[in-house]
This record gives structure tokens, sequence and C-alpha cells, in this order.
């Protein structure tokens, strides 16, 4: 049996703007999605492989980010070895694989999963690690097949549908190229990637010193970007173009989360991912005499307190102590920890930040993200574009507001009704 290594590429405090305001106050990779954060799930994924005994996560957060995540980790997956790599600075895709290289091929792994924190999907791993041997090229990609007018926010593939051979790689192309799309987790043997890192890391080098020798304006100014290296540009494309590269494609779902209102689609995909394979970390269905009445897929941690005349779902994560009061419905949103709704308030399709209150009578509601890719811009012409609405930490909405596809900083109070709106 071939022995596997797993990084996370998790980025940095710099990166994820998009996901504010949940993000000012826990980084994306730790933010939770059907009630896990959103980098265990493909940990937990890759802990199912048993060639897989070592997790790496690559990024830019401080040292002591990730240290009370990883250590519930090792009790929670105690075969595998766990450890968080810090960039001296953001050194890319591919820079940080490269500058920790002595790590990663320490016990000599023959193959190495590189996956990105910010990517939801089934993880069906096994079957893509076991199509990766059988090809036997330098490199496996997982793809998906997406709307045309979507692609090009995506780097896509050009495959022989016979071989699965990549024939061509580029990353968000200006023009229509192909409807499949890399998902953003891959699996390479170790020489093939590493080589391919070094040598574009060399080309950058000598290019840089060309740059310098005609006196001409460099990539590199007084930072010396040297080690920043990219995995789309720098690996996946010149890997296609040495016939190393394949792409599984798979069957089930797929979606990035960028930006905040992602995680609420993204909260769906995995719960219907339990309620299929019968989970028991799912809220069971009420029964007729009991309540909360519970509809579909919903994940309640046990310290919550749910009033029996509550309804709740589908699609509907409560974290730990929060309090929903008598006829509240809840559907399609995530409760933080510490969030209050009092009676007879709505929430729909939005994110309730961490302890924030919802007086008696309140609805709360926000536009379901339709599609595979997020917005671009909260904005369009100086409106708001029509999204989850997201309310940050500690924000409090008086009785009978009604709060419709907003943004509302941490910290506010809110006495009114709002719409269309980010309130800062």
């Amino acid at each position: 049996m071939s022995t596997v290594k797993a990084v996370i590429l998790v980025g940095g405090p710099s990166r994820g703007t998009r996901f504010r305001p949940l993000s000012m106050n826990v980084p994306k990779p730790l933010f939770p999605v059907a009630g896990r954060p959103i980098i265990w799930h493909p940990i937990a994924a890759l802990a199912k492989l048993k060639q897989v005994t070592e997790i790496l996560l690559v990024g830019f957060f401080e040292d002591f980010v990730f240290r009370e995540f990883l250590d519930s980790c090792s009790a929670e997956f105690p075969n595998i070895h766990f450890k968080y790599l810090r960039e001296y600075q953001s050194l890319g895709t591919a820079g940080g694989i490269y500058h920790f290289r002595n790590e990663i091929l320490r016990h000599s792994p023959q193959h190495i999963f590189v996956l990105h924190a910010d990517v939801c999907c089934s993880y069906p791993l096994a079957e893509m690690l076991a199509f990766h041997e059988a090809q036997g090229r330098g490199g496996t990609i997982m793809g998906t097949r997406v709307e045309r007018d979507d692609a090009h926010r995506y780097g896509c593939l050009v495959a022989d549908t016979e071989t699965n051979e990549v024939l061509h790689y580029v990353e968000k192309p200006e023009t229509f190229i192909s409807d499949l799309i890399s998902c953003g987790v891959g699996v390479f043997k170790y020489s093939a990637l590493f080589d391919t890192i070094r040598a574009a890391l060399e080309a950058r080098h000598q290019q840089m010193e060309e740059d310098r020798a005609y006196e001409w304006p460099s990539r590199s100014t007084e930072t010396d970007d040297y080690d920043v290296l990219r995995l789309e540009q720098d690996v996946l494309r010149p890997l296609a173009a040495d016939h190393q590269l394949t792409v599984y494609v798979t069957p089930s779902f797929w979606r990035q989360i960028k930006s905040a209102g992602s995680a609420i689609p993204a909260n769906a995909a995995y719960l219907d991912q339990m309620l299929q394979s019968h989970s028991t970390a799912l809220t069971p269905p009420s029964s007729a005499t009991a309540g909360p009445e519970i509809v579909g897929a919903v994940s309640i941690h046990p310290s919550a307190r749910i009033d029996p005349t509550a309804k709740i779902g589908p699609h509907v994560s409560i974290g730990p102590r929060v309090t929903v009061g008598p006829g509240v419905r809840v559907k399609n949103s995530i409760l933080l920890d510490g969030v209050d709704i009092k009676p007879n308030s709505c929430v729909l399709n939005s994110v309730i930040g961490w302890r924030s209150k919802l007086g008696s009578w309140v609805r709360v509601e926000g536009t379901p993200v339709s599609g595979r890719h997020d917005l671009e811009a909260i904005t369009n012409a100086g409106v708001k574009n029509q999204s989850i609405t997201i309310l940050g930490q500690e924000v409090v909405v008086a009785d009978e507001c009604i709060i419709r596809n907003c943004i509302v900083l941490p910290n506010k109070e809110l006495r009114s009704s709002f719409h269309d709106d980010i309130l800062m």
C-alpha cells in the first residue's frame, strides 16, 4: 500500500476579505458549517484513507490560530499526525509547498494530496486516489462541470474524453474554452509535484536576473517575491503541457466557499450529505407529540435550547448555547454560538452572528444563493446585490423589525427596519 501525505492550503489573514464580517471574528477555515469548521470536512475525508498518516496545514496565519483546532483533531483522529506550517510571508498556493518540502517529504510519501481549504464537496478521495494510481501520470485533479456562462470564474480544463488526460489548463480564461473546471483538490506523485515547482522557481529566478541585467521593471520589487508561486499556473499548466495530468470528474456536489453568503449553500450541501449517509450528528425528526418540529436535515448542538413550539429546517445549523423562543421559524440558516431569538421571530436564508439577539416578531431574511459561484462584488452600481443576510457578532435587533438582504457589521443595535443595505 502506497504512503500518502496531505497538504491543506489555508491562506492567511490578508486573504478572504469577501468573507467579512464573519472573518472579523474567526478565520474562514474555522468558521462552522454543518456544525463543524470548514476545514474539518476535508480532514475527516482524508482520515478515512488508511494510506494517509499525516496532514499538514500550510498558510500565513499566526501559529496559535489553529492550535486548539488541531489538538481536537488529534484527539478525534488519533492515527493521524497533524502539524501547522506557517510561511514567513504569503508565498502563494505553490510557494508554501516548496518552502516546506523537507517537512512534506519526510518519511518518503509516494503521493501527496493538495487541497484548498475553501472547497465544499463530497471528497471522494479514495476513488480519486485509485484513479490516479491506475492512470500512472504525475498528477490528478478533481474536476466538475459548470454552466457555460460561469466557466470563466474558474480554472478551466480541456481533457481527452476517453483517457481523461488534461490537454490544456487555463486559469480564469477571458473567453470560453471548456465547461470542465478544477475543483481545487489534487493528488500528485511527489517527484512530479516538486520537480515542476523547482523548474518554475528556477525559471522565475532566471527571468528576474535578466530583468535586472537589462534594468527592466521586474515583478519582484523591494520585497523580492522570488518564492511566490501559484499551484494553478506554475504546476497544473506545465504538468498538462507535459502530458502528466489527468482529471477525475466528480459526480457529486461541489462549490467554493469564498464569500460569507456562500456558507449557507455549503451548509445545506453538507447537511444533505449527512442525511443521505444517516449520520447520527443530525437532529432526528420530532414525533407528533414532542417538539420542536424538525424539517429535513438539521444540526442542533446539544447545549442549544429550542422551544417545543419552534419549527426548524430544512438546512439549519444551530451552534452551542443558542436559545430559540416559542413560535420561532428558522430555515436555511446558521445560528452561531450564543444567539438568542425571542418569540415569534423568523430567520430565513441568513447567518446570525455570535451572541446576537433578535427581539420578538423580528424577521431576518436573505435571498437564496443560486448556482455554484459567489457574487464577485457586494454592490453593483451602488446598489447591494441580492444575497444571504449576514449579522455579525453581537448584533441586536429590536422587536418587530425586518432586516432583509443586509450585511450588518458586529456590535450594531438596529431599532428600525432595513432593506438592501450594508450597515456599518
